[in-house]
C-alpha cells in the first residue's frame, strides 16, 4: 500500500513551510499524536529524519545537530510526560541560541483539565526555553487554516531572528491516514535584513502602493528617500491623519475607498508596502485587504499580517528600504506618476460630486479642514470624527494625530492637552464627539491648560458610531441603539448649559452653533490665527439624522454594477457556492 502525506490539516502545513524554509534535519521520538507529522515525513525523502527513544537526549541530540550544521532543527514527540523532557535541552538551546523547532500534539483542548488520559497542559513552558511558542487548534476553516499558517511561519522565522533560538509548536491533531498525495498552498513568509538579498518580483507588477498607519513624524531625509523611490516605480502613498508624510506622493484615499457602489481600481495594487503602526482609517484598511500581496517594513522585524496577505517582513530602517528601491527598481520602466495622478484625479472627480451636507461632523470637517490656520496642530477624536476627518485633507503645514493605539475614547483631552504643553506658542486644535468629551472632561481643568487650545465639540447627545447605517447597532436595533449600546441621554441630553457653564467657569471663551449660519459666525473666531487671550470651545449641536444622511451622501457619490456584488445580495454566499458547484460539473 502507497503511503503519502497524513490528512492531518496542521501536520500539512507544517510540512510545506518546513521545505519551503530549507528545514530537513528531524529527531523524532516514538508515539501516536506526533505520527501525523512524523509519518508524513518519513514518507517524503526531503527530510533528514533520526529516531530517538529518549527525549531528553533528542533535544540534546538536536543542539549537537543545529550546531554542527549550522542549519535548523525540529524535535517532535507524543503527548504526556514526553515533552518535559525536552525542557532541558531547550533551555541549553536558549542560552546557545541553537535554532531548534520543538513539536508536540495534543488531541484538542477539551482534554486539558478534564482527567483525558495523556492530555496535559502545554500551554506555559519557562521563559527560558524558547524564543516564541504557538498553539494551535484543530482546522475547522479557511480562516483557521490562515492563522495557523501565519503562526507556523513566525515559529520557524523566530529560529534565526536576532542570533537565533529554539521556538515551540504545539499542535491539535486528528488521527488521520496518510493518503493525501498532494500537499495544500501555504503562504510562505520571508524575513529580509539589510544585508540579506532583497527580493525581485517575478510576476507583473503594475501598481505599488505605500500605506502609512499612523507614525513618527518624518524627518527630510526619510521623504526623500520615499518620493524618489515612488519616483522610481510609479508608487503612491496611501495616508490618513495619522501617517504624517506630507511628501509629493501623498494621497487621501478614504474618500474613493469609502464608495458603497462603486469599487475603484486604484484600490487594488499588486504590491502593498506596510510602514507604520495601528490606522484608525477603517475605510482605506477595508478596501485594502484586496491588495494582492503585502511587504512588510519595520525596524521592530515583527510580523504585522494586518491584510492576510504578508510574504515579506523587512527587518530594517524603513529609508533602508526605499533607498534600495530606489536604486533598484521593481520593475524596469514605469510611466513616472501616472499612479499618483490618477489617484488625484478620481479623488478630486468625487470631491466636485459631493453636495450640500445636512449640519453634521462631515460637514463641520468639509468645511473647516481646508481653513485651519497654518502651522498648527490637529488631534481627533476616534470613529465617527476621525472618519470624517479623514475624507478631507488639510493645510500641508498643519501636524495631525489621533489615539489610534488602542482607539478608546478615554483619554483624548488629555493626550491633547500633553500635546499642547511642549510648544505652547503653537495653536492646538482637537475635534470630538460629546461621550468622548464628557468621558475625558477633567483635562480642561487641569492647571497648566493654556491659551492656545481650541476644542471642537460635536454633541449629538449619544455614541454617533453606533447609530450611523453601516453599523450593526443601527442596522440590528435602529432607535433601540439608543439605550445602551449607543448610550444615548447622558450628560444633560444635549444641554446647552453643561459645557459652556463648566468651560467657562475654567476661564475657557466659549462658542456654540446649532445651525450652519451660527457656526458660519463662531467659525471665523474659533479660527483666529493668533493665541488669544482665552483657549476656546465651540460646541455644535447636530443629531442622529443629519449624521447618517451625511455620512450616506459621502459613501455614495458614485456608483458602478458590481455583478459579484449584486449576485451575492440576491442569493447570498451559499447560493453563489451551489452556481460555482453546478458550473463546475
Amino acid at each position: 500500500m502507497h503511503k503519502h502525506y497524513s490528512s492531518d490539516k496542521n501536520a500539512q502545513i507544517l510540512v510545506v513551510l518546513l521545505k519551503a524554509h530549507g528545514i530537513r534535519k528531524i529527531v523524532a521520538s516514538p508515539g501516536t499524536t506526533n505520527m501525523a507529522l512524523v509519518g508524513s515525513c518519513q514518507y517524503d525523502p526531503w527530510f533528514e529524519v533520526y529516531s530517538c527513544v529518549d527525549e531528553r537526549s533528542a533535544a540534546y541530540m538536536a543542539c549537537g545537530l543545529a550546531d554542527e550544521s549550522g542549519e535548523p532543527v525540529v524535535i517532535t514527540c507524543t503527548g504526556a510526560s514526553a515533552s518535559r523532557n525536552y525542557l532541558p535541552g531547550l533551555t541549553e538551546a536558549y542560552y546557545r541560541k541553537l535554532p531548534v523547532l520543538a513539536v508536540t500534539f495534543f488531541v484538542g483542548y477539551y482534554g486539558i483539565g478534564n482527567l483525558v488520559p495523556q492530555v496535559i497542559d502545554r500551554s506555559v513552558w519557562p521563559k527560558d526555553t524558547f524564543k516564541y511558542k504557538v498553539e494551535l487548534p484543530h482546522i475547522k476553516d479557511d480562516a483557521d487554516f490562515q492563522f495557523a499558517e501565519l503562526k507556523m511561519n513566525t515559529a520557524i522565522l523566530e529560529l534565526t531572528r536576532n542570533g537565533g533560538g529554539p521556538a515551540h509548536i504545539n499542535l491539535a491533531t486528528t488521527r488521520g491516514d496518510f493518503s493525501v498525495k498532494k500537499l495544500p498552498e501555504v503562504r510562505v513568509l520571508k524575513r529580509i535584513n539589510y544585508n540579506d538579498q532583497f527580493p525581485i518580483l517575478t510576476k507583473q507588477v503594475k501598481r505599488v502602493a505605500i500605506y502609512i498607519c499612523s507614525h513618527a513624524v518624518f524627518t527630510e531625509s526619510e521623504t526623500k528617500a520615499i518620493d524618489a523611490f515612488c519616483k522610481k516605480n510609479d508608487a503612491v502613498v496611501f495616508c490618513d491623519h495619522t501617517s504624517r508624510y506630507k511628501g509629493k506622493y501623498r494621497t487621501m484615499l478614504a474618500l474613493i475607498a469609502g464608495q458603497e457602489k462603486y469599487d475603484s481600481p486604484l484600490c487594488f495594487p499588486d504590491l502593498l508596502i506596510h510602514i507604520g503602526e495601528l490606522s484608525g482609517d477603517y475605510m482605506t484598511y477595508g478596501v485594502l485587504k484586496g491588495a494582492k500581496n503585502v511587504w512588510r517594513v519595520s525596524p521592530d522585524g515583527e510580523v504585522r499580517d494586518t491584510f492576510h496577505k504578508l510574504t515579506h517582513v523587512f527587518d530594517m530602517q524603513e529609508q533602508t528600504f526605499f533607498e534600495h528601491y530606489a536604486k533598484h527598481p521593481l520593475r524596469e520602466t514605469v510611466d513616472e506618476d501616472s499612479y499618483l495622478n490618477a489617484c488625484i484625479a478620481e479623488y478630486k472627480d468625487l470631491y466636485e460630486k459631493i453636495p450640500e451636507l445636512p449640519f453634521s461632523n462631515n460637514w463641520v470637517a468639509k468645511y473647516v479642514a481646508p481653513r485651519i490656520p497654518e502651522k498648527s496642530v490637529l488631534h481627533l477624536g476616534l470613529s465617527n470624527t476621525l472618519r470624517a476627518w479623514t475624507f478631507f485633507e488639510l493645510p500641508k503645514s498643519v501636524s495631525t494625530s489621533s489615539n489610534v493605539g488602542c482607539r478608546g475614547i478615554d483619554g483624548v483631552l488629555s493626550t491633547f492637552l500633553g500635546a499642547s504643553l511642549v510648544q505652547p506658542n503653537v495653536l492646538h486644535f482637537c475635534v470630538l464627539g460629546d461621550l468622548t468629551f464628557f468621558y475625558d472632561m477633567n483635562a480642561i481643568g487641569n492647571r497648566h491648560v493654556g491659551n492656545n487650545l481650541r476644542i471642537i465639540l460635536v454633541n449629538n447627545g449619544r455614541g454617533m458610531e453606533f447609530r450611523l447605517h453601516s453599523h450593526p447597532g443601527q442596522r440590528l436595533m435602529g432607535e433601540d441603539a439608543d439605550a445602551y449600546v449607543a448610550a444615548a441621554g447622558h450628560f444633560g441630553e444635549k444641554s446647552p448649559d453643561l459645557a459652556k457653564g463648566y468651560s467657562q467657569a475654567l476661564g475657557f471663551e466659549y462658542l456654540s452653533a446649532n445651525n450652519k449660519e451660527e457656526f458660519d459666525i463662531a467659525i471665523k473666531r474659533f479660527l483666529t490665527p493668533q493665541i488669544t487671550d482665552k483657549p476656546m470651545l465651540l460646541e455644535v449641536f447636530t443629531d442622529s439624522e443629519s449624521e447618517r444622511n451625511s455620512l450616506q451622501a459621502l459613501v455614495n457619490l458614485k456608483s458602478e454594477v458590481n455583478t459579484k456584488k449584486l449576485v451575492k445580495a440576491v442569493v447570498g454566499k451559499s447560493g453563489v457556492k451551489l452556481a460555482k458547484k453546478l458550473l463546475n460539473k
